[in-house]
Order: structure tokens, then sequence, then C-alpha cells
């Protein structure tokens, strides 16, 4: 049996797997990934990329890409709450409600102050092949399809793996000191007895996905529209897929949970008709690519490691879709575990860094799971604030919509009350904070005994921070003309940054000195009137906490890993290199 030797096996060519072999290559570190199936998703399932997603992928020149091709936010700011997109009935086509989306409408301007990057919307069935050619593009012949994982065995100095080619049916072996589980949590986490705890088989949920024009009936800035009529299905979203977007969108998705005694539930062929049905547009040509059933959980994994083994993306947590976090969260997980990986395989780390990942990122993991369940199932909230009532009768549903839109004081006091309610589905459509917002509290950081922000129990109000385990503040500077974001500091992806103030010379000459200690990337800038770098609205002045003399240092992932508010005690020289020892060869874990 042959044996393939790389530092890094990646287990898993979806969304996430993908991204991690894109980082790892950008960080000049060999690895191989096998995903067992012959090609990527079928399905358009994830579709949202944040901000903070944008961001990384700006980092690693991917963002314009995307832009290109993803839903330009004039199509994706809003999303509408409506009886049908068809009909000719006195309440059929009408608008429930609206709230500004993702970034868009009256959001747009809090958005662009707080990133250099806006949201974009790309359906998974078409990111994940952009991605796969950009992996196989920076690391040739390391991406294998219909490759199979059949057993891992680990040991003290790496991991073997037992992979079978399902085209040729030959088997042979990979040898890595590291191991990306990405395959959702089909092999390596039972492998390793890692379980999965939470809540499962909460909801049987149906996807439709297929073509038709909606031009005439779609409201070109919605990027979805939820149906709710006393004739329609619980929890009913119509969402646009592309490939050209807005009303004019080829393609759409409908998520919903089908009637469990719906016959079209296990007879796929009755669905046209009943898609039919529920947008009230009888007469409508449409052609059903695919229907897929899904179960909604939020479950989180016991452990992300398991000695040289680390979980990410689906296999670490899944989350029902509400607010985007699942494919979200998967790539921020790879982001944050390439460069630590990168780090150790390149000398510059001790192995203990790696135990930073999880430390960082399954607190955010059960965050983000505990949101998006708390999202979904706020939507049941939602039909009684129309007036709708679950288990009523249709008839009883249909003179509560007709009260609602009643040209009456009623029916405006009922309008009014729906407003206060559906402004609570803020916190899936509207989670600026929840989405850029977060922070660690230990890991590879030195936290300087500053409180945390307050944050908005909502997800709505980022308040940006230069404290350590936050991600840095965006703010736009100006260098030899050139605008840049204070993201773009660090030009290589493996290397860290340190801004420091107008009073800060002695940080420059102490950068260059680690540099050279660590053997690392560390671009040290001064900001201020009389540095290279000019501060022309006052942004980073007001987002920066320490004074003319102090320092932030920034991690390769944009996480603050170390602030001093001001000139150390000391050498400024000791005190930096102090702290990236601190961060780069922490003490092993208990």
């Amino acid at each position: 049996m042959s044996i393939t030797e790389v530092p890094v096996l990646i287990v898993g060519g979806g969304g996430c797997g993908l991204a991690a072999s894109i980082f790892l290559s950008d960080l000049n570190i060999d690895h191989l990934v096998i995903e067992r199936r012959l090609t990527g998703s079928g399905l358009p399932k994830a579709h949202y990329l944040n901000q903070r997603t944008m961001e990384i992928f700006r980092q690693h020149a991917l963002a314009d890409a995307i832009y290109e091709v993803g839903t330009p936010i004039e199509k994706m700011g809003s999303v509408n709450w409506a009886t049908s997109l068809g009909g000719d009935g006195p309440l059929d086509r009408r608008s429930l409600g609206r709230l500004d989306a993702f970034g868009g409408g009256a959001l747009r301007e809090t958005y662009s102050r707080d990133s250099p990057c806006l949201s974009s919307n790309y359906p998974q069935s078409r990111l994940e092949p952009l991605l796969r050619d950009v992996a196989e593009e920076r690391g040739p012949g390391r991406v294998r399809f219909h490759h199979e994982l059949t057993r891992l065995r680990q040991d003290s100095d790496g991991v073997t793996a037992s992979v079978t080619d399902l085209d040729s049916r030959e088997s042979y072996s990979v040898r890595a000191q590291y191991v990306i589980a990405a395959d959702g949590g089909k092999t390596v986490g039972p492998m390793s007895g890692i379980e999965m705890t939470g809540q499962t088989g909460l909801l049987d949920m149906i996807s439709v996905h297929f073509s038709a024009d909606l031009s005439g009936y779609y409201d070109d800035a919605d990027m979805m529209t939820w149906l709710i009529n006393p004739d329609g299905w619980d929890g009913c979203g119509l969402v646009q897929m592309g490939p050209t977007w807005g009303a004019q969108s080829e393609e759409w998705v409908l998520n919903s949970v089908l009637p469990p005694d719906d016959p079209a539930r296990n007879e796929h062929s009755l669905m046209p008709d009943r898609v039919r049905g529920l947008l009230k547009l009888p007469d409508l040509e449409m052609r059903v690519h695919r229907i897929n059933s899904w179960i909604i959980e939020g479950v989180v994994a016991e452990r992300y490691q398991d000695g040289r083994i680390f979980l990410a993306g689906d296999a670490a947590h899944r989350h029902p879709p509400t607010t985007g976090l699942g494919l979200n969260t998967a790539f921020q997980d790879a982001h944050n575990l390439a460069w630590k990986l990168a780090a150790v395989l390149s000398g510059q780390a001790s192995a203990a860094l790696l135990a930073t990942y999880a430390a960082e990122r399954q607190p955010i993991g059960t965050r983000n799971v505990d949101w998006a369940m708390f999202t979904f199932f706020n939507h049941l909230v939602l039909d009684p604030g129309f007036g709708l009532l679950p288990g009523a009768a249709p008839e009883q549903n249909v003179q509560a919509l007709a009260a609602f839109f009643a040209d009456d004081p009623m029916g405006q006091t009922r309008r009014a009350r729906a407003a206060h309610v559906l402004d609570t589905q803020r916190t899936e459509f509207q989670a600026h904070d929840l989405e850029i917002g977060f922070s660690y509290d230990v890991g590879a950081l030195i936290p300087d005994g500053t409180e945390r922000p307050e944050r908005d129990p909502m997800g709505a109000t980022y308040r940006p921070s230069t404290r350590p385990g936050h991600r840095l503040p965006h703010a736009w500077l100006e260098h030899d003309g050139r605008r840049l974001s204070t993201h773009d500091l660090s030009p290589h992806s493996s290397g860290f940054a340190l801004i420091t103030g107008p009073d800060g010379d002695a940080w420059l000459d102490a950068a260059r000195q680690a540099a050279d200690r660590f053997g690392i990337q560390l671009t040290a800038i001064k900001v201020g009137e009389h540095g290279e770098y000019l501060d022309t609205d006052g942004r980073w002045r007001a987002v920066c906490q320490i004074s003319d003399a102090g320092a932030v240092l920034i991690r390769p992932d944009k996480h603050i890993a170390w602030r001093i508010s001001g000139a150390p005690e000391g050498s400024h020289v000791d005190a930096l290199i102090g702290a990236l020892t601190e961060i780069l060869r922490p003490a092993p874990p208990e």
C-alpha cells in the first residue's frame, strides 16, 4: 500500500474543507484534501455570507470573485412577510411587514462604517465549485474527490489514515502530522469517539429547489419572502438563488415544515402543485431540480480537538439555517485554525498554540448554535403577532387577516402590534454584533484586565473594541495617498501587525527585533498626524483605546492578541517579545 506524507490532511471537501485548503496554501503549508463525494453539494443550502466571512475572503483574495457573481446588496437588503405572490382575492399579494436585512436598506451606513466589506449571498451549490477551483489552483494535485476515509489511527508523532480511491478501488495510506475534520461529522468524529451534544430531531423540514419566472410577482430588493396565509404550510420561506439576482432570479428554494400527513412528503410528483398552490400561481411554469428533507437540530461537539485531530464546520456544530451561521462559522473555524497550524509547522510557535483553537472556537460554536435555535423558534411568535392562531380553522385565520388589514382604528392597532413583534426577528436579519462583535476570552491572547464591552442582547448594536480577543476594529487610513483598512496592514496572511500612535517610535524598532527573534512577519505602523499612516476621519482615534504611546498587537486572523495602553515600564523590546512568547509559545494546557 502506497503512503502519501503531508503535514495536514483535510477530511471533507465541502465549503469548510475547501476554505481550509485555500488558507493553508496561502500560508505555504502542504496538505491533502479528500472528499468521498464525486462532486460538491448539489443543493443551494447555505447562501448568506456575512461581513466577517467576506473579510476573511478579502484577506485571502477571494472576496472580489464572490462579489462579482453574488447578490448585490441592493437586491438582498430586505425580508418580506406576505400572504402570497399571486391571487386576486382581497387578502392576496399583501405584505404584512418588512425588515431591513443583512446590511441593506437603512442598515447600510452602519455596516459600511464597521467593516471594509459588505455581506454577500451566493448559494452553496455555486460557491463550492468556485472554492474548489481556487483550492486546486493554489494547491495543485492536493484536492481529491471520490476518495473515502476508511480508517484513522493516531500516535504521538502523527496520524495515519487509510483512504480508498472510489474510482479505481485502490487503497493507500496518508501520514499527516495533523488532521482537520471538515466532513460534516460523518466519519472522523465517530471514529474518534466524539459525541455531539444538544437538541436534535426537532422538526422535519423540506426544501424544494426549482426554476420559475417570478419576476412579475417578487419584489426586487427582498432576499427572501415568508409566506403567511391560512392555506399555507408552517414556516414557509422563499429565497432567491440566482444566478441573476432580485426579481429576475431564475432559481428559488422554498423551505417549509410540511405537515406530516401531506402525501407530497413521500410523493414528490405532487410537490409542484403544492408550491403553485402556496404561491397562488396555479399556472406557473416551473421545473423542480431537487427535493430534500432535513432535520432541525442544534448540536455541538463535546470537544473540538482529539490529540492531533481538529473538528471544524458541521463536524463541530450544526445549526438551524436562521441567521445563516452554519457555513459562516465554519469558514471562521478554518481561518482560526489555519494560521495556528502554519505557525506550529513552520517552527514559529509551540504545539501548545493549537490547544487555543478549541478554547476560542468552541464557545463561539455553542453561542451560534444557541442563537440559531432561538431565532428559528422565534418565528413561532410572529404568526400570533399577525393575529393568526396555531390550530385555528382556516376560516378563523382568514377573519384574523381581514381584521389585520382593515382600514379602521383596530386594524391600525393590529398592524402596530405586528410591527413590534416582527421587530424581534431582527435577531435573525440584523445580527450585526453577533456576526462581527464576537470575542475570545482565553486562547492565543493576553487579557489586559479590562471589562468586556456591553453587548446588545438582541445582537444588533456592535461596539468596536481593541480589547484582547476581539476582532480588530475597521478604520480607513491613508498611506502614500492610498486608502486602506486597518485590516490591510499585514500584507501576508500569516503576518502579525502592530499599531502604535504618534509617540510610538520605540515600538517600530521593537517590532523589527521581535520579528527577527521569532522568524515572523510583523508589520509595525505608526498612526497619527506625523506618521506615515494618517487617520483622516478620526475613526481609528475613536476606537483604538490606547494613548499616543500605546500599541495594539494583531494576530494573522485579525483578532487582537495584546494591548498596552501606553509606554511600558521597561524596554519596549522586552515587552513585545514577552507578549509574543506568551502568545506563540503558551504553557501547555493542564
